[in-house]
């Protein structure tokens, strides 16, 4: 089954380089660095870095707080960082120094894994959440690289898939030198699914504190406004339509609509006017919003300001069968959320969070629109639940420092 596996990626890299040049239409990031998807990397290296890879923009943000407590633990650590996504590399490259790398990891082939192992020789490997791959995974065993799965987690649609494919999934996630995973049924299905679990950490992204001066500029910009701000946050492909239709009939409010991926930008701005409302974009404020039906928050990185900015957010990804989006930076900012049925990403932390009072869930989104206005414009119920969010967010952190122990340990021989 590995052969076969390892031939079809090897006879798909043709479709891979069409896929790369479609998608830098759109996001130029994708058409640098394209033979480094193909193992071949031309910047001189040191070994024994320590090599963490965070898919995209979710999974580089907790990468971000592993990396802020690892420099703590050992300022003189050198990291490798890789990543899949245009976004998530953007957004990396405000966590590498100088000492660091940073690099696009390769498509599983045998060649091009041989050609990043050879290449940058990493002392261990950190993976992000979820990604496992069978050739990566088994040439990394192959050669005694250490190689983790951090703030790990598996929901039930992915071990379905991993049972489907079980001759490739079981030795990948069996390769593993150690899993930690954010809950226990995460590491359950993970353990099903051939992982050695060592250990529940909780969720690394609990311990992420809110950029202060962005929660404050938001919170200012709120007291200016004339009417209770209502925000879809991270909205997703197809969802904007279904909000758009929603608040049609709901005057006396202020949207905020924050699309999940920055190529997307424009086209949600287009949406919104071609439905009849005016917009006004983030990238257009020298001081203070503009007026207008519809605020963009077209800029990445603040995210704090927004939920400041926010009476209440409804979460994007829940609305559709997309699993849902972090709603975690949201409660510990105190801004309330209100998230569809669709939340399977991050399906403990939405139990813990309705269990809390920091989140309601609606079956809809005309429901969700309902229930938002409505608590926006409550101002004690409102309040409550801003402050059980903030509780919710501070009782579940600790994960960074597990997860640093964990990880030093890794390296240790």
């Amino acid at each position: 089954m590995s052969r076969v596996y390892s031939l079809l990626m090897t006879a798909a890299q043709p479709l891979l380089r069409r896929k790369l040049r479609r998608r830098g239409v759109a996001e130029p990031g994708y058409l640098e660095h394209v033979e480094e998807r193909f193992g071949r990397y031309q910047a001189a290296t040191e070994p024994g870095r320590l090599w963490i890879h965070a898919v995209s923009l979710g999974e580089t943000r907790a990468a971000a707080i592993l990396i802020a407590a690892l420099r703590r633990a050992r300022p003189e650590l050198r990291l490798l960082l890789t990543h899949s996504t245009a976004t998530g590399r953007a957004e990396g490259q405000r966590l590498v120094r100088e000492d660091d790398a940073q690099a696009w990891l390769p498509w599983d082939t045998p060649r091009a894994v041989r050609g990043f192992l050879d290449h940058f020789r990493p002392a261990a490997g950190i993976l992000m959440e979820t990604e496992v791959w069978p050739n990566l995974a088994a040439a990394c065993r192959a050669r005694d690289v250490p190689l983790a799965l951090a703030n790990a987690r598996l929901s039930p649609k992915s071990l379905a898939q991993a049972r489907r494919l079980s001759r490739l999934a079981r030795p990948a996630y069996g390769a593993l030198r150690a899993v930690w995973a954010q809950t226990e049924s995460d590491a359950r299905r993970l353990a099903e699914a051939g992982a050695t679990v060592q250990g529940v950490f909780g969720n690394l992204k609990f311990d992420a504190a809110p950029d202060a001066a962005q929660l404050a500029q938001g919170r200012d910009w709120h007291a200016a406004a004339p009417r209770p701000v209502v925000m879809f946050a991270s909205s997703r492909e197809g969802e904007e339509t279904e909000f758009l239709r929603a608040i049609a009939s709901r005057p006396g409010v202020q949207w905020l609509l924050v699309p999940r991926h920055p190529q997307r930008f424009d086209e949600v701005a287009a949406l919104v006017a071609q439905s009849g409302l005016t917009v006004s974009r983030r990238s257009a404020w020298p001081d203070a919003p503009a007026p207008a039906a519809v605020w963009i928050g077209d800029s990445l990185g603040e995210m704090a300001l927004y939920y400041g900015l926010a009476d209440v957010a409804l979460l994007g990804g829940s609305f559709a069968p997309l699993g849902g989006q972090n709603l975690i930076e949201a409660a510990a900012c105190g801004c309330p959320v209100v998230m569809g049925p669709h939340t399977f990403n991050f399906s403990e932390a939405a139990e813990l969070a309705l269990q809390a009072g920091a989140a309601r869930r609606v079956a809809t989104m005309e429901e969700g629109v309902r229930v938002a206005v409505e608590l926006a414009r409550d101002a004690a119920a409102r309040r409550e639940s801003a402050q059980a969010g903030e509780g919710f967010a501070a009782a579940h952190r600790g994960a960074a420092q597990k997860t640093v122990d964990a990880v030093l340990a890794l390296l240790a021989p």
